[in-house]
């Protein structure tokens, strides 16, 4: 399998299946309140076994074309991952995710680590349209969208309820053009 570094702080971008059902507990178990603010993220895995089920759902989706799951490790540890969901090439479109531990924040893991997952799929997969969906109040993830060149489409207001409050859900954009610009802005200015 792979295993991409993220750079020299000993990060890695790898696969994440099935059989890392305890590592993802972990992780989840780590970051529980943190990561759920704002989505129920990661509610359904609360054992072993419904951690594995989850992770199956998303291999699953890998299988079918429709989505995948990539853990961060750093120094050998799952701190969080990248996701794709509503993965459709044939239309050109998909929606991405990020999760992190709060330890593991504040180091440009996510960013990083979505650069690998947006260049395969706009470059290997041909994906035109790549959507980043996230609640108004969820700032460090809109920031990371805003850093990647994304532009924000609009704002469903009052679109979910969870935690007792209803979340405006904004919606941000890159185009497979924007992308290769902004790559190529980022690969000039190092």
């Amino acid at each position: 399998m792979y295993a991409i570094s993220l750079g020299d702080d000993g990060a890695e971008l790898r696969p994440l299946e099935p059989w890392h059902a305890e590592e993802f507990l972990a992780n989840l178990e780590r970051g529980r309140e943190f990561i759920g603010q704002f989505i129920p993220f990661g509610q359904q895995a609360v054992d072993v076994s419904t951690a594995r089920e989850t992770l199956q759902r998303y291999a699953d989706m890998r299988a079918a074309d429709t989505g995948s799951y990539h853990g961060i490790w750093l120094d050998g540890k799952l701190v969080g991952g990248v996701l794709t969901l509503n993965f459709d090439a044939a239309a050109g479109n998909a929606e991405v995710g990020c999760w992190l531990e709060p330890a593991a924040t504040g180091r440009g893991l996510i960013t990083r680590a979505m650069r690998f997952l947006i260049d395969w799929a706009v470059e290997e997969r041909g994906i035109h349209r790549v959507e980043w969906i996230a609640a108004s109040g969820n700032v460090p993830s809109l920031n990371v969208a805003r850093k990647l060149g994304f532009r924000r489409d609009g704002v469903h207001r009052e679109a979910y309820p969870y935690g007792g409050v209803r979340h405006d859900s904004e919606v941000w954009s890159i185009l497979a053009p924007e992308w290769r610009e902004a790559r190529g802005r980022a690969a000039h200015n190092q």
